[in-house]
């Protein structure tokens, strides 16, 4: 039998450590409880599958039309379809492929604006957002405020403004007056949102890393980036969606250039100028709804992810 030295103090076990009983949950955990009760009610999920069903017929009835003869369009609903069924692809041949449509080069103009638009923002935003976040300067506080502020100025009042300086510098007709545009419009939101996930990142993680040596860079790329993957996620589809299905920002910059226009501008105008020819109007915009279809299926787990990170505090 061994005796301890009265004057040494003996460091307590494992078992005399851990606290008896039930641990108490934190203020965050309780709300995200009650959050995930109230979502997971057949209540919710009642109301979430009837409005599911609601905004699917819109774009069922658009593909059904879109593959339906133009004879058949012009003389019945496509509701008729299930009673009398008919199938062609002639109209997306027409679509793509056609002399007076040219869907193919507008497809890739829109790859083409809509890629770099998506880019340029989250790139900029995030560095802004660190240096907002991290770094000390003076009037940080003041120059976030206007930054925060930039966003309730309606998107229509800087058109004709941006539009003289692009004719000014000589970069009227080109894909950058539309990158840029986009760009400037995103960045109050994309830097506000970065700000407030690094915010929400705990100072303990950064000042190690300052400890172990790591400069500003470092700490951006190796300990906060990898960290901010759902904001970042939840942006890029957010802001892909909106680039994607612009028309006014296309209409006012490129929609005079052809070779720069996108699918929305060419849509606008096969309903302006082919009002009768439905079964085109309906092949074209279901081409121009599939991407971002599939970019929101894919990023979906990404997105809520990053709309709901940081949405819950103590």
């Amino acid at each position: 039998m061994t005796t301890s030295n009265p004057g040494i103090p003996v460091e307590p076990s494992v078992e005399q450590k851990r606290p008896s009983g039930p641990r108490k949950l934190t203020k965050a955990e309780i709300r995200a409880s009650e959050a995930k009760t109230r979502l997971t009610s057949p209540w919710a999920t009642g109301i979430a599958i009837i409005m599911a069903i609601l905004w699917t017929i819109p774009t069922f009835g658009l593909l059904i039309t879109s593959i339906r003869p133009q004879a058949s369009i012009q003389q019945s609903g496509w509701w008729t379809w299930f009673t009398n069924p008919e199938f062609t692809l002639q109209n997306y041949e027409t679509v793509l492929t056609g002399s007076s449509t040219a869907f193919g080069t507008y497809f890739v103009n829109t790859l083409v604006i809509t890629i770099p638009a998506v880019v340029i923002p989250i790139t900029i935003a995030l560095l802004a957002a660190y240096a907002f976040a991290w770094i000390e300067f003076r009037g940080r506080d003041l120059l976030f405020v206007a930054v925060f502020a930039l966003q309730i100025v309606p998107l229509q009042v800087t058109l004709i403004p941006l539009l003289s300086i692009y004719v000014d510098v000589g970069l009227a007709g080109s894909f950058w007056t539309v990158w840029l545009s986009h760009s400037i419009f995103a960045l109050p939101l994309a830097i506000f949102m970065f700000h407030n996930f690094m915010k929400d990142i705990p100072r303990s993680l950064v000042e190690a890393a300052r400890v172990d040596g790591a400069g500003h860079v470092r700490i951006f790329f190796r300990v906060l980036l990898p960290l901010l993957v759902p904001a970042v996620a939840a942006f890029t589809v957010f802001q892909f969606l909106w680039v994607w299905n612009d028309l006014l920002v296309a209409l006012t910059f490129a929609g005079g250039t052809p070779n720069v226009a996108p699918l929305t501008v060419r849509l606008a105008e096969l309903s302006g100028s082919r009002g009768q020819d439905w079964h085109l109007l309906s092949a074209g915009a279901f081409v121009a709804l599939i991407v971002p279809v599939l970019i929101f299926l894919f990023g979906q787990r990404y997105f809520v992810r990053g709309l709901l990170a940081g949405g819950v505090k103590g």
